[in-house]
């Protein structure tokens, strides 16, 4: 036979969390939303131009979650020309044009700061 006892509750953990959620991480988000708008138009090969200047972004909050969402609307045929050059793609006289691979390189290290940071202001506002 196998017993477990526990004692205590979760009250602090709650209430860590609670205040967790009624954190204001807008500040932090666009600062770093910003950065990664320049880097990302930075990093997107230059042939004309016209996929560097689509980048956008968007902030979206819903109760207890907030995300930041990038966005190019340089399209070409319906396909989104960002993704083509990221990803690869055929040329139509079936030769493949290897992907350029940049997005991610480019984007991670930025949402791992502003994971960093909203970590370090929910440990801050906690304390």
């Amino acid at each position: 036979m196998i017993r477990c006892v526990v004692k205590g509750n979760f009250n602090e953990t709650e209430s860590f969390l609670k205040r967790a959620l009624k954190l204001d991480f807008d500040s932090i988000l666009r600062r770093y939303a910003e950065i990664g708008l320049k880097a990302l138009v930075s990093a997107t090969p230059v042939r004309t131009g016209k996929t560097a200047a689509s980048w956008s972004y968007e902030i979206l909050k819903t109760p207890g979650q907030i995300s930041l969402v990038y966005k190019n609307s340089n399209t070409n045929r319906g396909n989104c020309i960002v993704i083509l050059l990221d990803r690869g793609h055929g040329n139509g006289r079936g030769a493949w044009i290897e992907g350029r691979h940049f997005i991610e390189p480019t984007i991670q290290p930025i949402f791992d700061e502003i994971a960093d940071k909203a970590w370090k202001e929910v440990v801050k506002n906690n304390a």
